[in-house]
């Protein structure tokens, strides 16, 4: 059964809503996913405080540009989705990103990144895909605890061995 234009306009409305109000978001090609995979990928990215859209290609390149964003829109090829932090204020602007190349590297060839909007700039895949492996926030803060710890724990360590040769 075909879309309304009414539904049309509602869909257009909320990734217009969504484009306006995140920090960043992934433009996501899905092909070939079973509905299995396709609810573990959404609860996931649930529990992550991400969100996922999917909409016609026509209503995305149409809500893009309206949005404020710069640069070129990425290609959409494929059927597209959106995953977009669920809240405006979110602390972690890549965990799109890092959640949905983690399930692209488990459903390889049937989920892939096509680019994305951050920090109010139009991403090719490439870019997305750079941010896609920045660590999360917790993560750097252990590496960084970690960088300041380990001076200390080699002066422990050579202490201990000097007093144990005397």
């Amino acid at each position: 059964m075909p879309i309304t234009r009414k539904q049309k306009e509602t869909i257009l409305e909320k990734l217009q809503d969504i484009i306006k109000r995140v920090p960043s978001a992934v433009f996501v090609n899905f092909h070939g996913l079973t509905v299995r995979d396709a609810m573990e990928i959404r609860k996931e990215l649930k529990a992550n405080d991400v969100g996922y859209t999917v909409a016609k290609k026509t209503l995305i390149k149409k809500a893009l540009t309206s949005s404020k964003a710069k640069g070129d829109i990425p290609a959409l090829d494929g059927e597209v989705a959106i995953a977009y932090p669920q809240s405006a204020d979110a602390v972690d602007t890549t965990a799109p990103a890092r959640n949905i190349y983690t399930f692209q590297k488990k459903f390889e060839g049937h989920l892939g990144i096509l680019g994305g909007i951050f920090d109010g700039e139009f991403l090719n895949r490439e870019r997305m895909l750079e941010i896609a492996t920045i660590p999360s926030q917790t993560v750097l803060r252990g590496m960084f605890a970690n960088v300041i710890n380990s001076p200390i724990q080699r002066l422990v360590i050579a202490l201990g061995a000097i007093a144990e040769k005397k």
